[in-house]
């Protein structure tokens, strides 16, 4: 039987994204967003390394946001180890134990209502309003594996059947396309935010503004729930700006991160002496996003017929028309015919006034 018209277009736009010519973890928030039109789920959590190969994790926003730092606790991860057939956050055991689509009840080695009872599913699945899921790892046709994708249910809600699990393992090869890391492009990168806090030498935080803050937890994410002090990353960063040399000129360090939320840019600096302290370090950070990741949101918001959707992209993006037509194989009489039926319909007159458009309505 063949999908309703909207599930249609959200897997063409999925199979669009796996041949687009950026791929990375930042691409989750519209593969999320295309994924609930096809499952119906509350929220969908991506673990995956970051640029050091410390385990990240995206979450949508949810009370999931607010709880998952407790995934580090020790004795909540004792606790789960009793529950499961291992750490739903030691992505070297995925990758050995899951192959294709697991529900909940093929990860955990209890009964669905002893886990419920459990100070696992207590203090952190029933917070994070968790109370079913479906995990899938994703893996390159190498094998080498990109991330951990998890779509979860609230207390309440049916749990996800048969056709679910079908659905979301025929999208796993273009999934883990998408998500897979690619090259990045400095110059195709936008300035979003960027903001400053104040440590001691040591690493203790000593002053943070709730904007340094929303982007110190975007860049360290699970790591920075412990305000007190620094994430140990950053504390290397510390270190380097210790042995600068005296009376040398000024050679700023800086730390880079690339994650699900974009890259980031970090950098220290020595202060003023603060009273009872040796002497403070400023450390700005600056978060950065590829083009690209405001593009779709922005393409999507418009409701361009599918081909109408991806030959705007490739305008967008810059590529010429002959290469065009033969990305999308079609003729280049259909791409300068779709071409004037977008600028007609956007009421634009070029390319131009095109990617105005676009990153206007970003």
């Amino acid at each position: 039987m063949s999908l309703p018209r909207i599930q249609q277009q959200a897997v063409a736009r999925l199979q669009q994204m796996a041949c687009l010519d950026f791929s990375g973890p930042e691409l989750i928030e519209p593969v999320l967003h295309e994924l609930h039109r096809l499952i119906g789920f509350d929220t969908g959590v991506y673990f995956h390394p970051d640029t050091d190969g410390v385990w990240d994790a995206y979450s949508e926003p949810s009370a999931a946001r607010e709880w998952m730092h407790l995934y580090f606790d020790p004795q909540l991860r004792a606790s789960e180890l009793k529950l499961v057939r291992y750490s739903l956050h030691d992505f070297a055991a995925a990758m050995r134990h899951e192959h294709g689509v697991l529900s909940m009840e093929q990860i955990i080695t209890v009964p669905r209502h002893e886990f419920m009872r459990s100070e696992f599913y207590n203090e952190l699945a029933r917070p994070c309003e968790w109370q079913d899921f479906l995990s899938l790892v994703l893996r390159t046709p190498q094998s080498q594996g990109v991330g951990s994708l998890k779509l979860c249910r609230k207390p309440g809600a049916p749990r996800f059947a048969p056709e679910d699990a079908a659905m979301l393992g025929r999208l796993e090869p273009w999934l883990a396309r998408i998500l897979q890391p690619g090259e990045l492009d400095p110059q195709g990168s936008v300035l979003v935010d960027s903001a400053m806090l104040v440590a001691t030498p040591q690493g203790r935080l000593l002053w943070t503004s709730p904007q340094a803050d929303k982007l110190m937890a975007l860049a360290f994410g699970l790591r920075w729930y412990q305000r007190n002090e620094l994430p140990c990353a950053l504390r290397v960063l510390l270190e380097r700006l210790r042995s600068v040399v005296k009376g040398a000129a000024p050679v700023l360090p800086q730390m880079d991160l690339h994650n699900a939320s974009g890259l980031f840019s970090l950098r220290a600096t020595q202060m003023a002496d603060v009273k009872g302290e040796d002497r403070a370090v400023g450390i700005h950070i600056a978060q950065r996003v590829q083009r690209v990741t405001q593009l779709l949101p922005a393409l999507r918001a418009l409701g361009l017929p599918q081909r109408q959707h991806e030959l705007a992209y490739w305008l967008a993006r810059g590529l010429p028309e002959d290469q065009i037509a033969a990305h999308m194989g079609i003729s280049t009489h259909t791409t300068t015919s779709y071409r004037r039926q977008i600028y007609d319909r956007l009421r634009v007159h070029n390319r131009q006034e095109l990617q105005a458009l676009l990153f206007t309505l970003h």
